[in-house]
């Protein structure tokens, strides 16, 4: 039985929930949220889709109840304010950290004991605080963090090339903001490296474009329909399923770095193997001269904001 509790049911909560049973991939789904109308029509929203599924899983309304989601195998915090990023990508500092105060000591005191994935913004901000606040195993935390930007950059570089994006293993590292940058010495297009595709392309991959398509590419579904929706959802729900499928999949997520390059006590996203007990390795790669000082760069963003915030 797999269960699955997602807190903050507007538009990324409910696509996740959507996504889930769409891959079948959750016996029960638990909402939350402290908007309690919202909460329940959204449950009955996704009970009169449910014969519309792969398989039927139960729907269970917990509206602002959080120790109702203390059996979960999973966790996701999607309890955002969108509309405060519209011009800055940390505007939601101070209303999502005010929201992670209301329930995170609160689930674990009530015996929670699986994985937390989190999804708010600045996402490395809120994992960080969501990891002190509750001392919980901070492998069990895993923020959402460049996932997402990382399909926005092979996004691009799929459009510049020509070539699938699935075919492309291109990642943004870093902190899920501006001060993220893209690992250019580890991209590839099948086997082939970015001078190689270069060559036999005639194409000048020309780095600060893609990197802006990437960090920025965001705000242009925000500007058309002022929110972000399937992207993260699936991004998201590709976590949760390594984690309920002990997949075993690495990709960049938001992880508590402890002496990367100098750096340790914020969670910064790295390549991580992520599996039933949440990371249960962090990969670090061999970054060259400039990325290692991007990374000391983006560490230093994500520990300011913390420090705006910290009350642990």
């Amino acid at each position: 039985m797999k269960k699955v509790g997602i807190i903050g049911v507007n538009h990324v909560g409910a696509h996740v929930a959507n996504a889930l049973l769409y891959q079948s991939l959750a016996d029960e789904i638990y909402l939350c949220d402290t908007n309690t109308t919202l909460c329940a029509a959204q449950a009955n929203d996704l009970v009169d889709a449910m014969s519309f599924y792969p398989r039927s899983a139960r729907i269970i309304d917990c509206a602002d109840r959080y120790e109702d989601l203390a059996g979960c195998d999973v966790l996701v915090n999607a309890a955002g304010h969108v509309a405060a990023a519209a011009g800055n990508r940390d505007g939601e500092l101070f209303v999502t950290s005010a929201e992670a105060k209301t329930f995170a000591r609160r689930i674990v005191d009530a015996g929670f004991a699986g994985v937390i994935v989190t999804i708010a913004n600045p996402n490395d901000v809120i994992a960080t605080e969501i990891q002190g606040l509750t001392g919980y195993d901070p492998r069990k935390v895993i923020g959402s963090g460049t996932t997402l930007d990382s399909a926005r950059l092979r996004h691009a570089l799929a459009d510049a090339t020509g070539f699938d994006q699935r075919s492309i293993s291109a990642w943004m590292l870093g902190e899920h903001g501006f001060s993220e940058f893209a690992c250019w010495s580890h991209i590839t297009f099948g086997s082939l490296t970015v001078p190689e595709v270069e060559r036999r392309t005639g194409l000048t991959l020309d780095r600060s474009t893609f990197e802006t398509a990437a960090t920025k590419g965001g705000f242009v579904t925000y500007q058309g329909k002022q929110c972000t929706e399937y992207s993260i959802a699936n991004s998201a729900t590709e976590i949760i399923k390594a984690v309920l499928c002990d997949a075993h999949i690495i990709t960049p997520v938001s992880t508590y770095i402890d002496d990367v390059y100098g750096e340790s006590g914020v969670y910064a996203s790295l390549p991580c193997e992520v599996g039933a007990r949440g990371v249960e390795r962090v990969l670090v790669p061999e970054l060259a001269d400039d990325e290692v000082q991007r990374w000391h760069d983006t560490c230093a963003h994500i520990r300011a904001n913390v420090e705006k915030v910290r009350c642990w």
